[in-house]
């Protein structure tokens, strides 16, 4: 999943306490299942002897500190705006759901994740909502298991992760969808000789992976880049001048940055050297905003893509006015949230399906509440609720508009949004395309 620093900002009037735990998230009268958005919403905190033996307790394990705090409001904001619907909805099983948020981290320093895991795990959550990078889940996904706590991330994308443990499960497809879309993106636009900057990474590598086979199989070539060839950057790398020099030198149609914070220096090097940045295509590690970063027109005309389908702009508005009411800040930024919310909503399900709020009861019947085996398809909590109550099998559509959960727990089918960098380098949404996992 993405970890770049784009906007990178700590939670404005978080008090980090030393368990690493927040209290921040969403309770209130307003919701998408019909509360009055007039409404405050109000922090539903845990209380002190709150388990899942006494309550749904969604734990979460998202980014505050670090290269990824920039995703840390969407992310925190859509499960504290499921929450609120949830407990507008009359709880799940009897009892209002109450949120538990610790610090992920990023990969750089692994030991925020893992004092956060171990806090989450001695909590007794009822579920785990993150981690955002996939090496920050890599890092604490067999504690879990072994725990037999279930964990959903909203925004992994590793393929390394697809069935890795029954424990784990992601609404965010695997790069392998996202590689797929992309290199068809890359060759659509009359491009067949392609270059890759990747850096060293279980997530750049098989990124570029996925991608390469799908340019390969659309006629196309790698000229640089290419997997085998040795030729990715360490993390953390500052200047690129000869990686540069070495990628123009096989006069590529096209240039992929597969890359996090690294390509704030990899951009303006390609400027330097003379490169038609129109032909350059970026990813969900790197696509988002440098408005501030370079002068305007640098990016225009170039391409990225981010998993999932676009936010509508009546869920933007209500997570704008959750973050608003909660932290006092503008939201500005909407990435994974759709899937932060769909993953809450999903594990609420499923504790209302098995008739408690324990992990193993979640865990038993994630799968069945996504549609995995049919069922009548709706859209809200209070709705689905209604026919779970009825006796009914149910599919979850939520805003996130992924397919059920397949045999190794990713979403079925999901959507990979493409997005055109406009006159002042800010990424605009053009399209979005379907793929199957």
């Amino acid at each position: 999943m993405r970890e770049f620093s784009l906007r990178t900002r700590a939670l404005g009037g978080l008090a980090i306490a030393a368990s690493s735990a927040l209290v921040l998230a969403g309770c209130a009268s307003g919701s998408t299942d019909g509360g009055s958005s007039d409404a405050a919403y109000a922090a539903a905190t845990c209380a002190a002897d709150a388990t899942s033996d006494n309550t749904f307790k969604v734990g979460t394990l998202l980014p505050i500190t670090g290269n990824l705090a920039f995703l840390g409001p969407p992310e925190i904001a859509g499960v504290g705006l499921a929450v609120a619907d949830i407990n507008a909805a009359g709880g799940v099983n009897g009892t209002d759901a109450c949120q538990y948020d610790t610090d992920s981290g990023d990969s750089s320093d692994m030991s925020v994740s893992t004092a956060s895991a171990e806090d989450l795990i001695k909590q007794k959550v009822s579920v785990v909502l993150g981690a955002a990078s996939s090496s920050v889940s890599l890092n604490v996904v067999d504690s879990f298991t072994e725990a037999g706590v279930v964990q959903i991330s909203p925004a992994n994308t590793a393929a390394t992760l697809s069935g890795y443990s029954p424990f784990y499960f992601r609404v965010a497809p695997p790069d392998t969808v996202q590689g797929s879309a992309l290199g068809q993106l890359i060759t659509g636009d009359g491009n067949s000789k392609v270059a890759f900057l990747v850096f060293n990474d279980a997530y750049g590598t098989g990124l570029r992976d996925s991608t390469e086979a799908s340019i390969v199989e659309a006629g196309g070539s790698v000229v640089y880049g290419a997997a085998g060839a040795g030729q990715e950057f360490p993390p953390a790398q500052t200047t690129f001048s000869s990686e540069v020099t070495a990628a123009l030198a096989q006069q590529p149609d096209a240039l992929v940055v597969v890359a996090f914070d690294e390509t704030k220096a990899i951009i303006p090097e390609l400027v330097a050297q003379g490169w038609d940045m129109s032909k350059t295509y970026f990813v969900d590690g790197n696509t988002g905003s440098f408005e501030k970063d370079f002068e305007a027109g640098t990016l225009e005309g170039a391409q990225g893509t981010i998993p999932g389908a676009a936010a509508s702009d009546e869920l933007k508005a209500l997570l704008g006015k959750y973050w608003s009411d909660v932290q006092g800040e503008e939201l500005t930024d909407f990435s994974y949230a759709a899937e932060s919310y769909d993953a809450t909503v999903l594990a609420a399900l499923a504790a209302t399906k098995g008739g408690d709020n324990k992990p193993a009861t979640i865990q038993a019947n994630l799968a069945a509440v996504s549609g995995a085996n049919g069922g009548t398809k709706c859209t809200t909590y209070a709705e689905c609720v209604d026919l779970i109550k009825a006796g009914d099998e149910i599919q979850y559509q939520g805003p996130s508009a992924v397919g059920p959960f397949n045999a190794k727990n990713d979403p079925s089918s999901a959507f990979i949004g493409i997005y055109k960098y406009n006159d002042v380098n800010v990424p605009v949404w053009a399209s979005a395309v379907e793929g199957k996992s």
